[in-house]
Protein backbone atom coordinates (compact mmCIF):
# COMPACT_ATOMS: atom_id res chain seq x y z
CA UNK A 1 0.00 0.00 0.00
CA UNK A 2 1.44 3.49 -0.92
CA UNK A 3 2.17 5.39 2.19
CA UNK A 4 -0.10 8.05 1.04
CA UNK A 5 -2.70 5.52 1.52
CA UNK A 6 -1.84 5.67 5.12
CA UNK A 7 -3.11 9.45 5.58
CA UNK A 8 -5.45 11.85 6.20
CA UNK A 9 -4.95 15.61 5.06
CA UNK A 10 -5.87 18.45 7.37
CA UNK A 11 -5.10 21.82 7.20
CA UNK A 12 -5.78 23.21 10.68
CA UNK A 13 -5.46 22.81 14.53
CA UNK A 14 -8.57 23.94 16.58
CA UNK A 15 -8.19 24.02 20.39
CA UNK A 16 -11.31 23.72 22.38
CA UNK A 17 -11.74 24.79 25.85
CA UNK A 18 -14.47 25.76 28.57
CA UNK A 19 -13.94 29.42 28.43
CA UNK A 20 -13.73 31.95 31.29
CA UNK A 21 -14.70 35.43 32.66
CA UNK A 22 -11.82 38.15 32.18
CA UNK A 23 -13.61 40.91 34.30
CA UNK A 24 -16.75 41.37 36.71
CA UNK A 25 -19.27 42.43 33.90
CA UNK A 26 -18.19 38.82 32.04
CA UNK A 27 -19.14 36.70 34.94
CA UNK A 28 -22.49 36.35 35.06
CA UNK A 29 -22.74 36.27 31.98
CA UNK A 30 -20.69 33.69 31.31
CA UNK A 31 -22.48 31.66 34.54
CA UNK A 32 -25.40 31.68 32.82
CA UNK A 33 -24.14 30.57 29.30
CA UNK A 34 -22.36 27.54 31.41
CA UNK A 35 -25.80 26.76 33.40
CA UNK A 36 -28.15 27.02 30.44
CA UNK A 37 -30.96 24.15 30.41
CA UNK A 38 -29.43 22.81 33.83
CA UNK A 39 -31.09 22.43 36.75
CA UNK A 40 -28.87 24.68 39.46
CA UNK A 41 -30.43 26.54 41.97
CA UNK A 42 -30.18 30.26 41.28
CA UNK A 43 -28.19 30.53 44.97
CA UNK A 44 -25.39 28.27 43.60
CA UNK A 45 -24.90 30.22 40.72
CA UNK A 46 -24.12 33.17 42.95
CA UNK A 47 -22.11 31.45 44.94
CA UNK A 48 -19.65 30.69 41.83
CA UNK A 49 -19.67 34.33 41.78
CA UNK A 50 -18.20 35.27 44.71
CA UNK A 51 -15.36 32.58 43.93
CA UNK A 52 -14.56 34.74 41.05
CA UNK A 53 -15.03 38.09 43.12
CA UNK A 54 -11.75 36.57 45.20
CA UNK A 55 -9.91 36.83 41.68
CA UNK A 56 -11.57 40.44 40.37
CA UNK A 57 -13.70 38.28 38.03
CA UNK A 58 -10.66 37.15 35.22
CA UNK A 59 -10.51 33.04 34.99
CA UNK A 60 -6.98 31.96 34.21
CA UNK A 61 -8.53 29.24 31.54
CA UNK A 62 -8.58 31.91 28.76
CA UNK A 63 -4.32 32.88 29.36
CA UNK A 64 -3.06 29.57 29.76
CA UNK A 65 -5.08 28.81 26.60
CA UNK A 66 -3.17 32.03 25.14
CA UNK A 67 0.13 30.43 26.71
CA UNK A 68 -0.91 26.74 25.44
CA UNK A 69 -1.40 27.82 21.91
CA UNK A 70 2.12 30.04 22.01
CA UNK A 71 3.98 26.79 23.31
CA UNK A 72 2.29 24.72 20.18
CA UNK A 73 2.81 27.21 17.22
CA UNK A 74 6.83 26.49 17.38
CA UNK A 75 6.04 22.90 16.78
CA UNK A 76 3.33 22.78 15.11
CA UNK A 77 3.53 25.60 12.50
CA UNK A 78 7.61 25.65 12.17
CA UNK A 79 7.78 21.47 11.30
CA UNK A 80 6.52 19.16 8.52
CA UNK A 81 2.76 19.95 10.10
CA UNK A 82 2.73 23.72 9.30
CA UNK A 83 -0.68 23.95 10.50
CA UNK A 84 -2.61 27.23 11.02
CA UNK A 85 -3.68 26.95 15.07
CA UNK A 86 -7.65 28.56 16.09
CA UNK A 87 -9.27 28.47 19.32
CA UNK A 88 -12.26 28.71 20.48
CA UNK A 89 -14.43 27.97 23.59
CA UNK A 90 -17.80 26.45 24.52
CA UNK A 91 -19.14 29.20 27.00
CA UNK A 92 -17.22 32.36 26.12
CA UNK A 93 -14.65 34.42 23.67
CA UNK A 94 -13.78 33.59 21.89
CA UNK A 95 -17.00 31.70 21.43
CA UNK A 96 -16.50 28.49 19.16
CA UNK A 97 -18.90 29.42 16.69
CA UNK A 98 -17.09 32.86 15.75
CA UNK A 99 -14.22 30.71 15.57
CA UNK A 100 -15.50 28.45 12.88
CA UNK A 101 -16.87 31.38 11.32
CA UNK A 102 -13.31 32.58 10.73
CA UNK A 103 -12.31 29.22 9.66
CA UNK A 104 -14.61 28.74 6.79
CA UNK A 105 -13.69 32.57 6.26
CA UNK A 106 -10.20 31.48 6.00
CA UNK A 107 -10.57 29.07 3.66
CA UNK A 108 -9.93 25.55 6.15
CA UNK A 109 -11.63 22.52 4.84
CA UNK A 110 -10.75 20.20 7.43
CA UNK A 111 -9.09 20.69 10.75
CA UNK A 112 -8.26 18.15 14.32
CA UNK A 113 -9.91 19.32 17.13
CA UNK A 114 -7.94 19.53 20.62
CA UNK A 115 -10.05 19.34 23.27
CA UNK A 116 -8.58 20.44 26.93
CA UNK A 117 -9.90 17.73 28.71
CA UNK A 118 -8.11 14.38 29.03
CA UNK A 119 -11.45 12.32 30.20
CA UNK A 120 -14.19 10.83 28.83
CA UNK A 121 -17.89 11.90 30.03
CA UNK A 122 -20.33 13.89 28.71
CA UNK A 123 -19.53 17.03 29.60
CA UNK A 124 -15.74 16.43 28.59
CA UNK A 125 -16.04 15.15 25.30
CA UNK A 126 -19.78 14.33 23.75
CA UNK A 127 -20.55 17.78 25.01
CA UNK A 128 -17.90 19.68 23.10
CA UNK A 129 -18.44 17.35 19.78
CA UNK A 130 -22.03 18.71 19.88
CA UNK A 131 -21.08 22.19 20.37
CA UNK A 132 -18.43 21.82 17.02
CA UNK A 133 -21.86 20.28 15.66
CA UNK A 134 -23.41 22.95 16.30
CA UNK A 135 -21.20 25.73 15.03
CA UNK A 136 -20.92 24.35 12.23
CA UNK A 137 -24.73 24.04 11.42
CA UNK A 138 -24.69 27.77 12.19
CA UNK A 139 -22.05 28.64 9.46
CA UNK A 140 -23.81 26.63 6.92
CA UNK A 141 -22.31 24.77 4.37
CA UNK A 142 -19.21 26.58 4.13
CA UNK A 143 -17.85 24.82 8.11
CA UNK A 144 -14.77 22.67 7.71
CA UNK A 145 -15.09 18.89 8.40
CA UNK A 146 -13.81 18.59 12.08
CA UNK A 147 -12.45 15.86 13.42
CA UNK A 148 -11.70 15.39 17.66
CA UNK A 149 -8.47 14.24 18.60
CA UNK A 150 -8.53 11.02 20.98
CA UNK A 151 -8.59 11.16 24.92
CA UNK A 152 -5.32 11.22 25.83
CA UNK A 153 -5.75 10.56 30.12
CA UNK A 154 -3.08 7.48 29.85
CA UNK A 155 -0.89 9.05 27.33
CA UNK A 156 2.79 9.14 28.22
CA UNK A 157 3.18 12.87 27.78
CA UNK A 158 0.36 13.55 30.40
CA UNK A 159 1.24 11.22 33.09
CA UNK A 160 5.06 11.80 32.58
CA UNK A 161 4.10 15.43 33.78
CA UNK A 162 2.01 14.63 35.96
CA UNK A 163 4.63 12.16 37.73
CA UNK A 164 7.19 14.89 37.36
CA UNK A 165 5.16 17.78 39.39
CA UNK A 166 3.77 15.47 42.20
CA UNK A 167 7.64 14.09 42.73
CA UNK A 168 8.26 18.28 42.83
CA UNK A 169 5.60 18.60 45.10
CA UNK A 170 6.67 15.85 47.58
CA UNK A 171 10.34 17.08 47.32
CA UNK A 172 8.67 20.14 49.32
CA UNK A 173 7.86 17.92 52.46
CA UNK A 174 10.69 17.74 54.64
CA UNK A 175 12.61 14.43 54.38
CA UNK A 176 11.68 12.89 57.41
CA UNK A 177 8.17 13.52 57.20
CA UNK A 178 7.80 12.51 53.27
CA UNK A 179 7.33 9.38 53.47
CA UNK A 180 4.20 9.58 56.05
CA UNK A 181 2.66 12.13 53.23
CA UNK A 182 -0.76 11.05 51.38
CA UNK A 183 -1.50 12.08 48.04
CA UNK A 184 -5.26 13.19 46.78
CA UNK A 185 -5.68 12.88 43.38
CA UNK A 186 -8.61 15.10 42.72
CA UNK A 187 -10.77 15.69 39.43
CA UNK A 188 -14.16 17.65 39.17
CA UNK A 189 -17.11 15.33 40.13
CA UNK A 190 -20.00 14.68 38.20
CA UNK A 191 -23.75 13.51 38.52
CA UNK A 192 -23.60 9.55 38.95
CA UNK A 193 -26.29 9.24 35.98
CA UNK A 194 -23.21 10.80 33.61
CA UNK A 195 -20.62 8.78 35.24
CA UNK A 196 -22.98 5.25 34.62
CA UNK A 197 -22.66 6.23 30.98
CA UNK A 198 -19.18 6.73 30.51
CA UNK A 199 -15.59 5.64 31.31
CA UNK A 200 -14.95 8.73 32.90
CA UNK A 201 -14.33 7.11 36.98
CA UNK A 202 -12.23 4.33 35.20
CA UNK A 203 -9.98 6.83 33.38
CA UNK A 204 -9.08 8.84 36.39
CA UNK A 205 -8.51 5.85 38.67
CA UNK A 206 -6.05 4.42 35.62
CA UNK A 207 -4.37 8.16 35.46
CA UNK A 208 -3.74 7.98 39.14
CA UNK A 209 -2.30 4.82 39.41
CA UNK A 210 -0.40 5.13 36.73
CA UNK A 211 0.94 8.55 38.35
CA UNK A 212 1.64 7.10 41.36
CA UNK A 213 3.21 4.04 40.39
CA UNK A 214 6.08 6.41 38.44
CA UNK A 215 6.27 8.48 41.66
CA UNK A 216 6.51 4.67 43.56
CA UNK A 217 3.39 6.21 45.97
CA UNK A 218 0.53 4.00 45.42
CA UNK A 219 -0.09 2.79 48.86
CA UNK A 220 -0.82 6.16 50.22
CA UNK A 221 -2.44 7.49 47.34
CA UNK A 222 -6.62 8.26 47.00
CA UNK A 223 -8.60 9.48 43.92
CA UNK A 224 -10.90 12.34 45.32
CA UNK A 225 -13.72 14.85 43.71
CA UNK A 226 -14.22 18.56 43.93
CA UNK A 227 -16.34 21.24 42.59
CA UNK A 228 -19.80 19.48 42.69
CA UNK A 229 -23.19 21.65 42.17
CA UNK A 230 -26.64 20.78 41.32
CA UNK A 231 -29.35 19.57 43.78
CA UNK A 232 -27.87 18.22 46.92
CA UNK A 233 -30.30 14.99 46.57
CA UNK A 234 -28.70 14.04 43.77
CA UNK A 235 -25.84 11.82 43.78
CA UNK A 236 -22.39 12.87 42.50
CA UNK A 237 -19.12 10.75 42.22
CA UNK A 238 -17.09 11.09 46.00
CA UNK A 239 -15.25 11.07 48.07
CA UNK A 240 -15.47 14.78 47.92
CA UNK A 241 -12.17 16.67 48.89
CA UNK A 242 -13.24 18.08 51.98
CA UNK A 243 -14.64 15.63 53.46
CA UNK A 244 -11.11 13.29 53.02
CA UNK A 245 -8.50 16.45 54.21
CA UNK A 246 -11.32 15.32 57.91
CA UNK A 247 -10.66 12.10 57.87
CA UNK A 248 -6.69 12.90 57.13
CA UNK A 249 -7.19 14.43 60.33
CA UNK A 250 -8.64 11.95 62.33
CA UNK A 251 -5.74 9.65 60.84
CA UNK A 252 -3.36 12.30 62.27
CA UNK A 253 -1.80 12.91 58.82
CA UNK A 254 0.24 15.85 59.31
CA UNK A 255 1.08 16.61 55.52
CA UNK A 256 -1.28 16.20 52.14
CA UNK A 257 0.02 16.97 48.32
CA UNK A 258 -3.42 17.53 46.10
CA UNK A 259 -2.36 16.76 42.44
CA UNK A 260 -5.26 18.10 40.53
CA UNK A 261 -4.75 14.92 37.50
CA UNK A 262 -8.56 15.99 36.66
CA UNK A 263 -7.09 19.51 34.96
CA UNK A 264 -4.79 20.35 32.45
CA UNK A 265 -3.96 23.93 33.76
CA UNK A 266 -5.05 26.06 37.18
CA UNK A 267 -8.74 26.30 36.23
CA UNK A 268 -10.85 28.46 38.82
CA UNK A 269 -11.71 25.11 40.49
CA UNK A 270 -8.28 24.26 41.14
CA UNK A 271 -7.58 28.33 42.57
CA UNK A 272 -10.69 28.13 44.56
CA UNK A 273 -11.72 24.70 45.82
CA UNK A 274 -8.33 23.17 46.12
CA UNK A 275 -5.86 27.14 46.41
CA UNK A 276 -8.99 28.43 48.64
CA UNK A 277 -11.21 26.11 50.29
CA UNK A 278 -9.14 22.86 50.52
CA UNK A 279 -6.36 24.98 52.15
CA UNK A 280 -7.89 27.06 54.38
CA UNK A 281 -9.40 23.66 55.88
CA UNK A 282 -5.87 22.11 55.83
CA UNK A 283 -5.08 24.99 57.62
CA UNK A 284 -7.77 25.29 60.70
CA UNK A 285 -6.95 21.51 61.15
CA UNK A 286 -3.14 21.91 61.50
CA UNK A 287 -2.60 19.86 58.19
CA UNK A 288 0.20 20.93 55.45
CA UNK A 289 -0.94 20.97 52.51
CA UNK A 290 1.31 21.03 48.86
CA UNK A 291 -0.88 21.87 45.56
CA UNK A 292 0.93 19.96 42.56
CA UNK A 293 1.27 21.50 39.23
CA UNK A 294 -0.97 20.74 36.82
CA UNK A 295 0.89 19.92 33.05
CA UNK A 296 0.29 23.14 31.75
CA UNK A 297 2.63 23.92 28.93
CA UNK A 298 5.72 21.50 30.41
CA UNK A 299 7.40 20.78 26.78
CA UNK A 300 6.37 17.36 27.33
CA UNK A 301 2.97 17.73 27.48
CA UNK A 302 2.69 20.28 24.43
CA UNK A 303 5.09 17.40 22.31
CA UNK A 304 2.08 14.75 23.35
CA UNK A 305 -0.22 17.20 21.60
CA UNK A 306 1.84 16.95 18.49
CA UNK A 307 2.00 13.38 18.63
CA UNK A 308 -1.50 13.15 18.49
CA UNK A 309 -1.94 15.40 15.68
CA UNK A 310 0.62 12.92 13.80
CA UNK A 311 -0.81 9.61 14.85
CA UNK A 312 -4.34 10.92 13.49
CA UNK A 313 -2.69 12.09 10.03
CA UNK A 314 -0.70 9.05 9.39
CA UNK A 315 -2.75 6.21 11.08
CA UNK A 316 0.63 3.97 10.79
CA UNK A 317 2.26 6.40 13.81
CA UNK A 318 2.33 3.97 16.91
CA UNK A 319 -0.45 5.07 19.26
CA UNK A 320 0.99 5.88 22.70
CA UNK A 321 -0.67 4.55 26.24
CA UNK A 322 0.18 3.21 29.01
CA UNK A 323 -1.76 1.27 31.72
CA UNK A 324 -3.93 -2.04 30.98
CA UNK A 325 -6.83 0.40 28.78
CA UNK A 326 -5.04 0.88 25.88
CA UNK A 327 -5.42 4.15 23.32
CA UNK A 328 -8.64 5.58 23.14
CA UNK A 329 -11.05 5.50 20.08
CA UNK A 330 -10.72 8.22 17.68
CA UNK A 331 -14.72 7.84 17.09
CA UNK A 332 -16.97 7.71 19.46
CA UNK A 333 -19.39 4.64 19.33
CA UNK A 334 -23.28 6.37 19.02
CA UNK A 335 -23.86 5.51 22.37
CA UNK A 336 -20.52 6.82 24.35
CA UNK A 337 -20.45 9.03 27.10
CA UNK A 338 -24.53 8.98 27.09
CA UNK A 339 -26.60 10.59 30.52
CA UNK A 340 -28.72 8.21 31.95
CA UNK A 341 -32.08 8.96 33.57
Amino acid sequence: MDQKDHKTSYDALLLVSFGGPEGMDDVMPFLENVLRGKNVPAARMEAVAQHYEHFGGVSPINEQNRKLIAALKPIIQDSDLKLPIYWGNRNWHPLLTDTVRQMAHDGIKRALAFVTSAYSSYSSCRQYQENIRQAQAAVGATAPQIDKIRSFYNHPGFIEPNAENLLQALESIPMERRQAAQIAFSAHSIPLSMASGCEYANQLLETSHLVAELVGCSNRSQLVYQSRSGSRTQPWLEPNILDHITELKEKAISDLIIAPIGFISDHMEVLYDLDTEAKELCDALGINLVRAATVGTHPRFIKMIKELVEERIDNSQNRLALGYLGPSHDLCPPDCCLVTS
